[in-house]
């Protein structure tokens, strides 16, 4: 049926594939021009704007991928929303336009109020950490500031239409969502390059990525509503907001949670590390994590694509298909990491040289324990995706344990152990190893083949 989730097959694995080579042969192409072109403290203070950009998506507080998987419930027909659990529906069972009608007022509600919040936070608290990172600063403050100030908007302005992600990927619009972000990522990086030779540094990034989020939201409107939809929609007597919210929160606080302890183990030492170390050396960790999460991305994409069929094998309770997409994921996941992590080690230096790039990756051995670091970080955080299919959510306490753990470990090796690079790279791991690491793998294959 046409209003159901859209089949995903391997057209669309092959799409997304092909979409995430893009973005990453995009990204490939304009980071040369930014670290030919830009002093090793300028990359440092560029990758400190792309963590607080990671933490002010965080401040959604676990709505996103909520809303998203209680789309998925809707167009694979359910008639409720329960705040833990999963009600079932057949496979013929029709959309029910006034929850999802509701279900689309309480996002754009709640997205609203996000996004003036963000804008005073960074407007105020986040200036003045600007401020204080500027002091060690020897570039253009001028460009530093406006660059800021264009930051500001793209994230108020991102959180305000943030749900649009959530619409595409819970009704299963994944080659769809693909061919969008590539023609975004495409005008960003021609944009980008250009005002870079141009000569505005940080500002032509920033200033780049802005124009680029605004076309790809106003495809994704209307991708999604269509107007079939939309005449459904405004036929349709729409569901109490509050009460959809009401159902949704509990679950949404708790991946808000386990979000935010992910942000302290994975991206804290990244706005950390300037209280301890040069900025020259926060961009050389910082590339590398770059790089490290452009390889997560392909390691993760068959995952990502099969999100919409995970909670709709949930509400059938399709343990056999189940099986099949974890295999899939894992399997894909370890693949990708091991082919990968092997070419970057031999011929990454080399590639930095041949771009005469003013920053390096960390050293060999280092970046063999942030792979491995890397793959169990992510095994395991598909294994909680599966959990979370079922709209439970266990892991939200050992995350933020585990987070906490992470700051308390970088304060004693950054601080009295003075360990540099090595601080930086093993407290997170440290933190993450002692539970979450092998834990949830452990809990998604018992209760699929009951080992």
């Amino acid at each position: 049926m046409a209003d159901k989730i859209e089949h995903i097959g391997k057209k669309e694995i092959v799409w997304s594939y092909a979409g995430t080579a893009f973005m990453i042969g995009a990204g490939v192409i304009l980071l040369p021009f930014i670290l030919h072109k830009m002093p090793q403290e300028t990359v440092g203070i560029w990758n400190i704007f792309q963590t607080i950009t990671f933490l002010v998506l965080l401040l959604d507080f676990g709505f996103r991928p909520t809303f998203a998987r209680n789309i998925s419930y809707i167009f694979s027909g359910v008639k409720t929303l329960q705040k833990e659990g999963v009600a079932h529906a057949s496979a013929d069972s029709e959309v029910d336009y006034g929850l999802l009608k509701g279900t689309l007022m309480a996002m754009q509600r709640f997205y609203r109020y996000i996004a003036l919040g963000v804008f005073g936070l960074l407007v105020t608290a986040g200036t003045a950490y600007l401020y204080y990172i500027l002091r060690k600063y020897n570039g253009d403050h001028q460009d530093a500031m406006m660059a800021w100030i264009l930051l500001i908007a793209i994230n108020c302005y991102n959180l305000y239409t943030f749900y649009y992600d959530a619409l595409l990927t819970g009704k299963g619009y994944i080659k769809r969502s693909q061919q969008i972000n590539m023609i975004g990522q495409a005008v960003y990086i021609a944009l980008a390059i250009g005002l870079i030779y141009a000569g505005f540094g940080l500002t032509a990034i920033v200033g780049s990525q802005l124009v680029s989020t605004v076309i790809r939201r106003v495809m994704m409107y209307r991708v999604f509503f269509t107007p079939e939809l939309k005449a459904r929609l405004a036929e349709a007597e729409s569901n109490e907001p509050k009460e959809i919210l009401s159902a949704i929160t509990p679950n949404a606080i708790k991946i808000g949670l386990t979000q935010i302890g992910g942000f302290l183990v994975n991206k804290a030492a990244m706005l950390i590390a300037p209280v301890f170390v040069s900025l020259e050396m926060v961009a050389c960790y910082g590339i590398t994590v770059q790089v490290m999460d452009i390889l997560a991305r392909c390691a993760t994409v068959f995952y990502q694509s099969y999100l919409p069929k995970l909670a709709q094998c949930r509400t059938e309770n399709n343990i056999n298909g189940l099986r099949r997409y974890y295999l899939l994921c894992t399997g894909s996941l370890l693949a990708v990491f091991v082919v990968g992590g092997i070419a970057w080690i031999f011929l990454g230096e080399w590639a930095l040289n041949l771009i005469g790039s003013q920053t390096q990756f960390v050293p060999t051995t280092m970046l063999m324990v942030m792979l491995i670091i890397s793959v169990l970080e992510h095994n395991h955080a598909v294994s909680a995706g599966f959990i979370m299919a079922d709209n439970k959510i266990p892991f939200f306490i050992p995350s933020l344990v585990s987070g906490a753990a992470t700051i308390l470990l970088l304060w004693i090796f950054l601080g009295p152990l003075d360990m540099g690079l090595w601080g930086l790279i093993l407290a997170p791991g440290f933190a993450q190893l002692a539970y979450q690491n092998w834990k949830w793998p452990s809990v998604v294959i018992k209760e699929l083949w009951g080992k």
